[in-house]
């Protein structure tokens, strides 16, 4: 058994940033340091039937939604997940196209994110445990409690919405670079 501290220490990042793209970023944090207590108090319990992660992972969505209610997409309302307040000016004067690079790049991160935000709850939990942080199927079933069959078919269905949202709301092309681009339509 693992102690708390290293718990924390691997886990901590992931589940804040798993959090702050299920809620808000202010939500986000109270929701990881409610997740630590709750795994901190239940650690001693913790009869390892599936691997840590998934329990981990399991506590943090069934605590963001504990928090929401019946629908996250009811407690997000019109709340973007990105400081898109910034200017170019906030940006580090690197004196040559990086900055320029990350700005377009942050930008086009936050175009992004407004689609994912879109997506009905259980597309975008399923997209965000699989691919944002990269688990497996079966783990995704085993943290939201349902079937591998029923994650293949939101992944299936979440990534035909994602790309179809794509295409009506954002203009993708390559840049000079040959780098993928994307800026919101009008």
């Amino acid at each position: 058994m693992r102690n708390f501290d290293s718990i924390y220490t691997e886990f901590q990042p992931k589940i804040h940033r798993y959090l702050s793209n299920l809620t808000c970023e202010n939500d986000a944090l109270d929701l990881t340091q409610t997740v630590f207590l709750k795994i901190s108090r239940s650690l001693d319990n913790f009869r390892e039937e599936s691997s840590l992660s998934t329990w981990i992972y399991r506590i943090a969505t069934n605590t963001a939604h504990d928090y929401s209610g019946s629908s996250l997409a009811e407690q997000k309302g019109n709340e973007h997940h990105f400081d898109d307040d910034g200017s170019i000016d906030d940006l580090p004067d690197t004196g040559f196209l990086g900055a320029d690079r990350e700005y377009i790049r942050r930008e086009m991160s936050a175009c992004i994110r407004s689609v994912v935000d879109q997506l009905p709850e259980n597309y975008r939990t399923v997209l965000l445990l699989s691919e944002f942080e990269e688990l497996t199927n079966p783990e995704v079933a085993e943290i939201l409690n349902i079937s591998i069959d029923t994650v293949k078919i939101r992944l299936h269905r979440g990534r035909t919405s994602l790309r179809k949202a794509m295409k009506s709301q954002c203009s993708i092309y390559h840049d000079e670079r040959n780098e993928l681009m994307c800026d919101r339509k009008a």
